[in-house]
């Protein structure tokens, strides 16, 4: 299956893969008794074919807990894993309804035509394509719900914007049932949300959504999350079959060739979330629709349908006695979109497997057990750095990263970096049948296959570079909002301060030049904005450089940043308002993660723009916390180059950022 331009390196390693599978099975034929039964978690097929009989369970060698789940560090008090104790009897892998879902009328299944055997544009022009970059951009076309959006296809002669799909052809027809049942209580806007969401997510393109607005991200989790419980489930009812006809015809001189469908181990899916909080409200969704959907005839309770639920919710809330300061605080003391943010458990370091069969979801399964993988990227990079291994991350066809704007406030690097380990070939073999593996996956084509689903409230140049470095060869879907622009008090007067750079790796020195030598020198002239001011400082890189500078100018200031104590915070506070020192120096993390309001500000400079456009509103508030301040006595200037084009569309509109750029 290998192509001749594969790398030595790649070839080796997965002919080394061959031989350790063909070497373990040799001796199990040789030196154990063959196992009984047709398959287990993985779906391999089994050992002895002339010893399979239908409905039966065959065991193979795997662990049962993930051992990468051992050694927990002391952060993390709980072991999210699922024990060898806590698997009910009589449930197992063959529970899951292997019969006939097919898409109804003969349609062809658009999950097949893309994670089949054979997906339908993989081919080495489109591979290269995608690989190099090279995409075919369409005009901006507005989608309902969604607004306008951009398309990309790799830029291939007879390549299309992809196929449209009704929702009948791409959800089981249980799941699809229970979602028409639920929308009949939707409104019309909520309704037609998710039918687009659908119909893109269907076209098995990398999607992202570049503004999820406060009111919509329920919305749009909720359909997202049952796209992945109907891709699991199309995945399980796949192997099943397979297995079915491998079992029935191990008398028969010819048995079928054509079973691949799988990858080199289990998950299939992963969820890059924020916080526990988030995990807790996605997998509420999963299972919800699991219960409503898959098991409609079933009379059993949700705790028993979700093995575990219990004890998820006990270590994905607030510990038992901890009140939430903002959900019980009045309508009005916080931002919304930071009581959205933080309410509840925000510990961020979390990873739970999540198992599917018919009659249930189990939570807290093994990663080589699990179909779906629901993390933070610091803790799923906590295990593989422990481990030294990600082979659990070889074979994941959809990857969800919901909340990208605060992932970027804790740490992109996180992101990145498990991004780094998707679909790469295995060191070890995990006991999977190389005859049932895809063949896109022996050929190292599956980052091609790959579908990628980006959920952000705004964009940033981290985010976008990411999403560009996707190659999907079904193609891609960018959102492309319009911004209006934030609002300010009436009658302050702002100014931007543009600085020139045409390189963007000279951008962080050329700005920090001109701070120095002529943004806050301006500044220091003035006695009146030389006092009772703050310096917003987006990046904590530029927020230590501009710290130790201001030391050796001998300017009276003070800093708070993400990593100051509370003890530090309030000293800095009380000499800022005091008047006992002229500046105060934030960083925006600080701010997204504690959102105080400052008193005692009557100027505000910006040493770039903030990300969040909302920030840039509420600093410029914060002068009239004093009702005697007038406006036309506050100065705010805000320092950019044409590289923050994207912030400065969210604060200024897209309408005027041009002008602004140019200028």
């Amino acid at each position: 299956m290998l192509t001749k331009d594969e790398d030595n390196s790649t070839v080796t390693k997965l002919l080394t893969l061959l031989n350790v599978s063909a070497v373990k099975s040799n001796k199990r034929r040789r030196f154990s008794k063959p196992e009984s039964g047709a398959v287990d978690g993985t779906g391999a097929a089994a050992e002895e074919p002339k010893r399979v009989k239908l409905n039966k369970k065959r065991v193979v060698t795997l662990p049962s807990e993930d051992k990468q789940e051992n050694g927990e560090s002391e952060r993390v008090k709980d072991v999210d894993v699922q024990m060898k104790d806590d698997v009910p009897q009589g449930e197992d892998e063959e529970d899951v309804d292997s019969g006939d879902e097919s898409t109804p009328g003969g349609a062809v299944d658009p999950h097949a035509r893309h994670f089949g055997v054979d997906p339908v544009g993989l081919s080495a022009s489109t591979r290269e394509a995608a690989q190099q970059g090279s995409w075919k951009k369409s005009g901006t076309s507005s989608l309902d719900g969604l607004g306008s959006v951009l398309e990309y296809v790799p830029d291939v002669d007879g390549t299309s914007q992809g196929e449209k799909y009704k929702e009948e052809d791409v959800l089981l027809p249980k799941i699809h049932d229970a979602l028409k049942s639920r929308r009949s209580s939707l409104s019309p806007g909520i309704r037609t949300i998710q039918s687009t969401l659908l119909q893109c997510l269907s076209t098995s393109r990398d999607l992202y959504l570049t503004r999820v607005r406060l009111g919509q991200h329920s919305t749009i989790r909720d359909i997202t999350s049952l796209y992945i419980l109907n891709h699991i489930l199309k995945i399980r009812r796949t192997v099943l079959k397979n297995n079915a006809r491998l079992a029935s015809s191990t008398a028969s001189a010819n048995p079928p060739d054509d079973v691949q469908d799988q990858g080199f181990t289990r998950p299939s899916v992963l969820v890059l979330l924020p916080f526990r909080n988030s995990a807790k409200a996605f997998l509420e969704a999963f299972c919800s629709h699991f219960t409503s959907s898959v098991n409609q005839s079933s009379t059993k309770s949700q705790e028993s349908q979700i093995h575990h639920y219990a004890r998820f919710v006990s270590q994905y809330s607030l510990p038992e006695g901890a009140i939430d300061k903002l959900a019980t605080a009045e309508p009005g003391t916080y931002p919304p979109d930071h009581v959205q943010t933080f309410s509840g458990n925000i510990d961020d370091s979390f990873r739970i497997g999540v198992k599917v069969t018919k009659k249930s979801v189990r939570l807290f399964e093994g990663f080589y057990g699990a179909d779906m993988i629901v993390a933070s990227p610091l803790g799923l990079r906590m295990i593989i750095e422990k481990e030294k291994n990600a082979d659990f991350l070889s074979s994941i066809e959809i990857v969800v990263v919901d909340q990208m704007d605060a992932l970027a406030m804790q740490n992109w690097d996180h992101v990145q970096f498990i991004f780094s380990q998707l679909n790469q070939l295995p060191k070890e073999s995990h006991g999977a049948d190389f005859s049932r593996i895809k063949p896109w996956y022996l050929d190292g084509y599956a980052s091609h296959i790959r579908q990628s689903i980006f959920l952000t409230s705004y964009e940033i140049p981290e985010t976008r570079a990411l999403f560009n470095s996707l190659k999907n060869v079904a193609g891609k879907i960018r959102t492309a909002p319009r911004w209006e622009g934030v609002k300010v008090p009436e009658g302050i007067k702002q100014e931007f301060v543009k600085f020139d750079c045409s390189n963007a790796r000279e951008e962080v020195d050329k700005r920090f030049d001109y701070f120095t030598k002529q943004f806050f020198p301006a500044i220091l002239k003035s006695a009146v904005q030389s006092s009772s001011a703050i310096l917003f400082i987006p990046s904590y890189f530029d927020f230590v450089r501009v710290q130790n500078w201001m030391r050796t100018a001998e300017v009276s200031f003070v800093v708070i940043s993400e990593y100051s104590s509370n003890q530090e915070i309030s000293r800095a506070r009380q000499a800022f308002f005091a008047g006992t020192k002229s500046f105060l120096l934030i960083t925006e993390r600080f701010y997204f993660f504690r959102r105080y309001r400052l008193r005692g500000v009557q100027n505000i400079f910006f040493y770039a723009p903030p990300d969040h456009a909302q920030f840039y509103t509420e600093l410029l508030s914060f002068p009239f916390l004093d009702s005697s301040v007038d406006p036309t006595d506050v100065t705010v200037k805000v320092l950019h180059s044409r590289y923050d084009f994207m912030k400065l569309e969210r604060i200024v509109g897209s309408k005027n950022v041009g002008a602004l750029i140019r200028d």
